[in-house]
């Protein structure tokens, strides 16, 4: 079947290189970071977009990830053509560092302050649409680059059936309409209870005991009483599971589809993502070619257009079954976009993390790893200074490249023994 679909792949190495195609009408820009739900954010989501990105100040999602290091991983790759708001701007040495080895001018950044950016941007007569990773309550509707409300029907794991993709089977529940207590769940473990708009692996519970169900059943209390979910959904768990992916493209303002690439994803079996690996030559996307082509029919008949990455689990008959769906740019974008500048260098394989750490400065990282990273062995995606008990280290969410398998891994070790530390 995978025949009648002629999908090819983006040969750039750029998230403007793909939006270019549908950004020529008027004056757009890319907010890079999250909304989020914390007191500490001056425009919080807590009005009618709500995501579950942690039940209480103590776990929710931090400052430092939504505002710098997830939105910088996304500037290093953004290119030319899209200017990005920027409400934090990283230090200059890592701008340098990208500029040598992706590139790009990095001289399209709007920066706009935190504090002010969304009333900015709302007022503006240059920037007429707003691309975003998710919904702001905060923007005006009409800012958005996509309908919010269709954007964030999008993103909601409700929607998952509406996909025309197989998925597990699930129930869905507005606690407005009925109480936790009520709702009839599976009488055997191990299934799924997921929040509508969880993000990171934040509010998606596997149930395989008792204990871990009253666990779930408290945060989604207290998501309830800090009036930040509306909905959840209660999934079959799929069993047997030999393989989990993740499966991206691009569909542009046409419908045309564009294929980016596919990961398998590394999580840990609470089912936190760690991660993902790629072999750019090896992995056949053909096998998803009905999933793409449907998921991205629907995309466009909702008048979405831009990056979409879905997650697959395979089973040990060769079933594939969607288990999210995640329409913005993923985790491990950036790594897909490194297809090209990779395989010239005769780098198949790669991987990709957002929890690698080392001590010292960021200039003296790029010292110590200078060898590896002119060899392109280890890309700087993000990097950010941090001070603990008088000591500096640098969090860094970085791809480790190889030739092979075995090669990445030897490059790994190496890494390590230089004091690269990954902290999952």
């Amino acid at each position: 079947m995978s025949s009648t679909y002629d999908f090819q792949y983006f040969q750039g190495n750029s998230l403007s290189d793909l939006f270019a195609q549908d950004i020529t009408d008027t004056q757009y820009a890319f907010i890079l970071n999250y909304p989020a739900t914390a007191s500490w954010a001056a425009y919080p989501n807590t009005k009618k977009y709500f995501l579950q990105d942690g039940s209480s100040e103590a776990t929710k999602t931090s400052f430092d990830k939504i505002c710098q290091k997830e939105p910088w991983k996304n500037l290093a790759v953004l290119g030319d053509t899209l200017p990005a708001v920027v409400i934090i701007e990283p230090q200059k040495l890592l701008i340098d560092y990208w500029r040598e080895h992706f590139g790009f001018s990095y001289t399209n950044q709007e920066m706009i302050h935190c504090s002010t950016y969304l009333d900015e941007l709302s007022q503006s007569d240059r920037v007429k649409n707003v691309i975003t990773l998710f919904p702001f309550d905060n923007l005006k509707p009409e800012k958005h680059a996509v309908n919010p409300d269709t954007h964030y029907h999008l993103l909601s794991k409700v929607a998952l059936a509406s996909l025309g993709v197989q998925c597990p089977k699930y129930s869905s529940y507005n606690l407005h309409d009925i109480s936790l207590e009520d709702i009839q769940l599976p009488e055997q473990f191990p299934y799924l209870i997921k929040t509508s708009h969880g993000i990171s692996g934040e509010g998606t519970y596997i149930i395989k005991s008792t204990s871990e169900l009253n666990y779930c059943l408290e945060e989604l209390r207290k998501y309830l009483d800090i009036k930040l979910l509306d909905t959840i959904i209660v999934s079959e768990f799929v069993k047997n599971v030999v393989q989990n992916y993740c499966v991206q493209f691009y569909v542009n303002k046409a419908g045309e589809i564009t294929l980016i690439g596919t990961t398998r994803q590394l999580v840990t079996a609470e089912g936190n993502y760690l991660g993902g690996v790629i072999h750019y030559r090896e992995t056949d996307m053909s096998r998803f070619f009905e999933m793409i082509a449907a998921i991205g029919q629907y995309a466009h008949s909702s008048g979405y257009f831009g990056f979409i990455g879905f997650d697959v689990l395979e089973d040990k008959d060769g079933q594939f079954y969607a288990i999210d769906a995640n329409f913005r740019v993923n985790g491990s974008t950036p790594m897909c976009l490194q297809r090209h500048t990779l395989l010239g260098l005769g780098k198949e394989v790669a991987t990709y993390s957002s929890d690698y750490r080392m001590d010292g400065t960021l200039d003296s990282i790029l010292v110590t790893l200078k060898p590896e990273l002119d060899r392109k062995d280890f890309i700087i995606l993000s990097a950010l200074e941090k001070l603990k008990y008088g000591k500096i280290y640098t969090d860094i969410y970085g791809i480790v490249t190889g030739e092979t398998v075995e090669d990445m891994q030897h490059i790994e070790q190496n890494l390590k023994d230089k004091g690269l530390q990954l902290l999952s």
